[in-house]
């Protein structure tokens, strides 16, 4: 394994767990705290998850720091529809695991992320943040 890769999949595991701590805690205290429905908590943790997850993703882990506007854009766009679509499989699975077969919320939440977390990777690698970097 490269030292570039290492440093990526490295920065990405940091950047990973502290985007999933910002969803997990919001979720948790908008559920557990604010007795907010599941989907509602979920949305708004995700929100506030993907903001940090794309400045984080595109700065330090891909290493994409163009600021031309139709190039940020592009990044933006594309990844806010991979999360979208990471989104709604992590809604889906929540609703189902929570409200119809009545699991933990909080065990489920575990599963999902990891899962969630491998997805997002796979996404932004292949489709988000692929122009080669400028040394």
């Amino acid at each position: 394994m490269s030292r570039e890769k290492l440093r990526e999949g490295i920065a990405y595991l940091i950047f990973g767990v502290l985007t999933t701590v910002i969803d997990y805690i919001l979720s948790n205290a908008l559920f557990y705290l604010a007795h907010m429905p599941s989907v509602q908590a979920q949305t708004i943790a995700w929100v506030a998850a993907v903001l940090f997850a794309f400045v984080t993703n595109k700065w330090w882990v891909f290493e994409s720091h163009t600021l031309v506007p139709k190039e940020v854009w592009r990044e933006f766009v594309s990844f806010i529809v991979c999360r979208i679509v990471t989104f709604l499989f992590n809604l889906a699975a929540i609703f189902v695991m929570v409200d119809m077969m009545k699991m933990e919320f909080f065990i489920c939440k575990l599963v999902v992320s990891a899962v969630v977390i491998v997805l997002n990777y796979v996404f932004s690698k292949i489709l988000i943040f692929t122009k080669k970097k400028e040394k």
